[in-house]
């Protein structure tokens, strides 16, 4: 069986209120523009999730609101504090939990590039993959019965894109 990850960085937040905690910072004008961009271009690939695994950060609940209100249909999300600024052992543990054959996780950098970097057996040729910028999304496969036999480099680069090329491209 073929399962699908696809694993997206949240969009731009926004620093301009100092009494913001990291944790609560919203997306910025350019973030909630991005995220809708990137859900339509997921939807025009027809990468559709069925489940969705989310940082509870205030700026990642906002990407995956974004990114789920272009979906067709409505996609279940998780919202999990470990997801926070985690690291890769962690986003696999909480990756390994998933149920659905396609499946959507929002995080935070350096953890989500290091974890991308981590899954796949051969990198994307994209310019920005290493960066992993503000809503960059991956969508990766795997052969694996189930995301608990998912391990480091057994993923496939299916498709890399950040917002910018979505804005080149119109």
């Amino acid at each position: 069986m073929t399962l699908r990850l696809i694993l997206t960085r949240h969009a731009k937040s926004d620093w301009d209120n100092p009494l913001d905690s990291d944790h609560m910072r919203p997306l910025n004008p350019r973030g909630q523009r991005a995220a809708p961009a990137i859900g339509r271009w997921l939807v025009r690939n027809d990468y559709l999730p069925q489940q969705a695994l989310v940082s509870d950060a205030t700026r990642t609940r906002q990407t995956w609101e974004r990114l789920a209100a272009e979906f067709p249909v409505a996609v279940p999300a998780q919202f999990d504090a470990a997801l926070y600024h985690a690291g890769p052992e962690v986003m696999m543990r909480v990756l390994r939990t998933a149920r659905a054959q396609t499946v959507i996780m929002i995080g935070h950098n350096p953890g989500i590039a290091a974890f991308a970097r981590m899954l796949l057996r051969v990198p994307p040729t994209h310019p920005d993959f290493g960066r992993y910028p503000t809503c960059s999304t991956l969508v990766a496969e795997f052969d694996a019965s189930d995301w608990g036999a998912v391990g480091y480099g057994s993923g496939q680069a299916v498709a890399f894109i950040v917002p910018r090329d979505l804005d080149q491209a119109d």
